[in-house]
């Protein structure tokens, strides 16, 4: 029992180390980035990932493993993917398999099966162009141990060096499993009928979205609105993004099991903050899109000032689509989970025509509810702060109909002069309401407006915790706030 209890003191105090935080995921020690193999089976959310455990930094690429049963509460797990002849195991999916299509597992006890990209530096090196190639591994305990099949690779790289990031779903009209790939600046598209054999389909997006660097961790899935089954395709890009460095497009249009169609021509962004990133859905979530982001930028990521570990999972996230101001576009909002379960205490403010209002703690949650029209108002200003003197802006500016999130006056922000700029996004949300909700943890913010239809996710390393808050405007407010304090899941 003395050998356990120091066990868990040890771990309770690498879990409060500065920056960690206390209710987003994080590897236990080590790198992380990418959220791969995001499949729910038995009961069980699993995140796998992409892992160096005998660094801080990018390097040979495994799979973490992770579990939980809220997505709020997670339990680590062994690596379950290493590198091998083939390769390091880059980004990709997992499936359930439920009618056993591949063999791999039985009628009975159907396989999970981990699609993913094998990426071989040696021949990278060597300087040829098939570096990268799709593997496939199969587990039939429930995702506790996993074997790769061995007649891998199952997709073989055409000449292409940019050929990653598979993500895989069943296509029940087609009745075949479709791959979405990342290649080069575009989608390309490959079914199969059983995931040992693909054949390709289609290709999607050279003359659509941003183009300012590769594209990466495709997504693709279908959601209704008024009754219309619209398909999404998510699609992160390094660099391009519309902040600087990484950032996840969206496509809203059609597939019929060969192409995706879409009349949208604008680029848009599920997230205009700087650090959410390669997100994509869990699979086998029948009546919900679910989505994840690895919380971090390839701007900076190597080097953020933490020690023991690098990189955090945002919060998850239900995705849907809604008419805003007219123009169909996807929302994402928190899943009501973390309200439920890390709630410890909450309070209740209301501010009645005031012009400022400060709040002395700074919760991990706060929730303002606007009453007041905004037609006279040139904006409206939210700002973190500690004695030190340190301030995180975030600012709504109507005269401009810009949004802004200024992280540029902490101390610890020198590491990178990319860190320091001023985020921002247009002013897009509907009009007759204002409600902003802010989740705040040791390291973040991600902030929801108006149930998610703007999103900004941004990381800060404040020397001291940004433990106070104020709103001001340049003219008298009335709303509700509401702040809650959560429980550590550590």
């Amino acid at each position: 029992m003395e050998v356990d209890q120091k066990e868990e003191q040890s771990k309770s105090s690498e879990y409060q180390e500065k920056y960690r935080p206390q209710y987003h995921f994080t590897p236990a020690s080590g790198w992380m980035n990418d959220p791969n193999g995001m499949v729910y089976y038995a009961g069980e959310y699993h995140l796998f990932y992409q892992h160096n455990p005998d660094s801080t930094v990018w390097g040979p690429m495994h799979w973490g493993h992770a579990v939980s049963k809220d997505l709020v509460h997670w339990k680590h797990l062994p690596i379950a993917l290493y590198p091998d002849s083939l390769g390091t195991i880059f980004s990709g999916s997992a499936v359930l398999d439920q009618n056993n299509t591949s063999g791999l597992g039985t009628k009975d006890n159907p396989p999970l099966i981990a699609i993913y990209t094998y990426h071989n530096a040696k021949l990278e090196e060597a300087g040829g162009n098939k570096y990268q190639t799709q593997g496939i591994a199969f587990s039939v305990d429930s995702g506790r141990t996993w074997q790769k099949y061995k007649g891998n690779p199952v997709l073989k790289n055409p000449g292409i060096k940019d050929f990653r990031d598979p993500k895989v779903r069943w296509h029940e009209k087609s009745q075949k499993w479709i791959m979405s790939l990342a290649v080069k600046d575009k989608i390309s598209f490959y079914s199969s009928t059983d995931l040992l054999e693909w054949n390709f389909e289609s290709d999607f997006g050279q003359e659509k979205g941003a183009h300012g660097g590769v594209w990466e961790c495709p997504d693709l899935f279908p959601l209704e609105i008024a009754g219309e089954e619209k398909w999404v395709l998510l699609v992160s890009i390094n660099p391009g993004g519309p902040n600087g460095g990484s950032a996840t497009q969206y496509f809203i249009g059609d597939f019929d099991g060969e192409n995706f169609t879409t009349a949208q021509e604008e680029t848009l962004w599920i997230d205009y903050g700087t650090d959410n990133y390669a997100g994509v859905t869990w699979s086998n979530v029948d009546d919900k899109k679910i989505f994840l982001g690895w919380m971090s930028n390839w701007d900076y990521a190597n080097i953020v000032p933490t020690e023991n570990w690098r990189s955090a999972m945002t919060i998850a996230r239900e995705l849907s689509l809604a008419n805003v101001n007219g123009t169909l576009r996807l929302i994402n909002k928190p899943i009501e989970n973390y309200k439920n379960h890390l709630q410890k205490k909450s309070y209740d403010w209301e501010i009645v025509e005031q012009d400022s209002f400060q709040i002395k703690k700074a919760s991990e949650l706060t929730e303002i509810n606007f009453k007041n029209s905004f037609e006279d108002h040139k904006g409206i200003e939210i700002t973190f702060f500690n004695d030190n003197g340190e301030e995180l802006l975030f600012n709504i500016n109507f005269e401009e109909d810009i949004v802004s999130l200024d992280r540029s006056l902490i101390e610890n922000h020198n590491f990178s002069p990319k860190f320091k700029t001023v985020q921002k996004a247009p002013l897009n949300f509907s009009s007759d309401q204002l409600k902003i909700e802010i989740y705040k943890d040791a390291s973040s913010l991600e902030i929801f407006i108006n149930e998610g239809e703007l999103v900004m996710t941004a990381l800060y390393f404040g020397k001291k915790d940004l433990n106070r808050m104020k709103i001001t405007s340049n003219k008298n407010m009335t709303a509700n706030i509401k702040a809650s304090d959560f429980k550590s899941i550590w």
